[in-house]
Order: structure tokens, then C-alpha cells, then sequence
């Protein structure tokens, strides 16, 4: 599909279908998959275009680039997400807006995001973010805790009053069939759901790959690039994004 030839109309109309079509060869109800559109990279007037057409679920990559996102369009009844690598210091900034955040890999971040949680009376919903290894199984590669932390790190977050534990969330390997991958990952979401019923979501799967995700449970799949297009290496409003690790969320998705 020559995405830069169709309209977001067709474009996202292809996406659901290619969803609906996973989820029944997998036997599951197609309502059962959520669409994230990934915005990174591209302006408002974009987001509002597919808005338009009934999309609400949106993910960002850069708190600085949510945070004026949200702003610019707090007259829509927009979803946030946000499900790049997270610092710190920048937490409580994405928790103002409401964002569920995708990538809290670690008890401290996971600690700031709840206190902005507690101070508004809302409850921050979050993924764990699972490292899936590399093609010879090294952690490290796209981010997140490794597996066998996993399941610690979810009774200490669901403890977290100003949290709402949701699930999981991944990114494939490189060079690795997605499928076992994502069957990995279900696998360890079971065991993580077991002991939190709540936790009862699975992100995973980009635009290459959601086949395979949905195939293994995935409950929403991130999608950018067979939405939006090939993201601009440059524009007026955003640089290419430096100092991130090849292969973690904030790549192609």
C-alpha cells in the first residue's frame, strides 16, 4: 500500500480492516482490538482529521510534544497515550494531561507518575513495559523491565494508590519472527493477570506486525505510519528525535 496516495478516510478504513480480519482468524470479536493512532511527529491539524472520522485514541512519543498536542487540542474528546521511554522528572507532566502511559518499566518512575495520581484524584493508567530481547535473546534492546522482573514490579505498581495497572505492553525484536515474540509476552500477561485481574490489557503490535500481536491477545495495537505516512525527517515544528535506542517505541510504528 502507497500510503502518501490514499486519504486518511481509506487509510484508516484499510487499518480497521486489517484488524477485524486478525482478530476473526484469531476467533475474537474485533471490538475486542483498540486502534492507537500514533501521532508522533505529525501537527493537530492532522490528529483532527482523523478525529474527524472517529478515531480518539491517540499516542505520543515526547512529553513536550504531548503536553502541546493535548493543549492545542483540548476542544476534542481525544485518549491520550503516551508510549515513548520515559524520564523522571518529566513524569508528572505527562500524568497532568491524562495520558495513559505505556513504558513504566521501573519502580521509581512509576512512583512519580502515582504521586501526580493521588494529588489529582485520578488514578494514572499504566502498561508495564517488557523487554522481549534481541535476535540471540538480549535484553536491552527496545526497552523495559526484563521478564522475570515483571511480575514484582506489577504487585509493587498495583500497590501504587495512584495507579491503575492495565497491562502490559512490548515491541517485537529485531530480527525475530513477531509471533513467538508476542507469544512470550501473552504468556507472561496471563501470569501477571492471574494475581491482578484488572491488569487485563495487552499493547502490542505496530503497523508491520499487528497481525501477529492480535493473534497472541493484543487488546490494542499502536499504529502510525500505515495511518499518518512515512514521518518527515524534518519539519517546522519537529527534529528527528536523537539519543533514543534503535528499535524502542519511539521508532517506526
Amino acid at each position: 500500500m502507497i500510503v502518501g496516495m490514499t486519504s486518511p478516510a481509506d487509510r484508516l478504513r484499510a487499518v480497521r480492516e486489517r484488524i477485524a480480519a486478525a482478530a476473526r482468524a484469531a476467533g475474537r470479536d474485533p471490538s475486542s482490538v483498540t486502534l492507537l493512532a500514533v501521532s508522533k511527529t505529525w501537527p493537530g491539524d492532522a490528529v483532527r482529521e482523523l478525529a474527524a472520522l472517529g478515531q480518539t485514541a491517540f499516542g505520543e512519543n515526547r512529553a513536550q510534544e504531548l503536553t502541546a498536542k493535548a493543549a492545542e487540542l483540548a476542544d476534542l474528546p481525544l485518549e491520550w497515550h503516551f508510549i515513548g521511554q520515559l524520564q523522571r522528572n518529566k513524569a508528572g507532566a505527562v500524568a497532568r494531561t491524562g495520558a495513559v502511559v505505556h513504558s513504566v518499566d521501573r519502580l521509581p518512575l512509576a512512583r512519580a507518575l502515582a504521586r501526580v495520581g493521588e494529588e489529582s484524584g485520578r488514578p494514572v493508567g499504566v502498561f508495564l513495559q517488557v523487554d522481549l530481547g534481541g535476535a540471540a535473546g538480549e535484553l536491552a534492546e527496545r526497552g523495559g523491565a526484563a521478564p522475570d522482573d515483571v511480575p514484582a514490579l506489577a504487585d509493587a505498581v498495583a500497590d501504587l494508590p495512584g495507579l491503575a495497572l492495565r497491562g502490559l505492553m512490548a515491541v517485537a525484536p529485531r530480527d525475530e519472527e513477531p509471533g513467538p515474540a508476542f507469544a512470550r509476552l501473552a504468556a507472561l500477561a496471563d501470569r501477571v493477570r492471574a494475581d491482578h485481574p484488572g491488569a487485563a490489557e495487552l499493547s502490542a503490535g505496530m503497523s508491520g506486525d499487528l497481525e501477529e500481536a492480535v493473534a497472541a491477545g493484543a487488546t490494542l495495537v499502536r499504529v502510525g505510519t500505515a495511518l499518518f505516512g512515512s514521518r518527515p525527517l524534518t519539519s517546522a515544528r519537529v527534529t528527528p528525535v536523537t539519543g533514543v535506542p534503535a528499535g524502542s517505541p519511539e521508532e517506526v510504528v
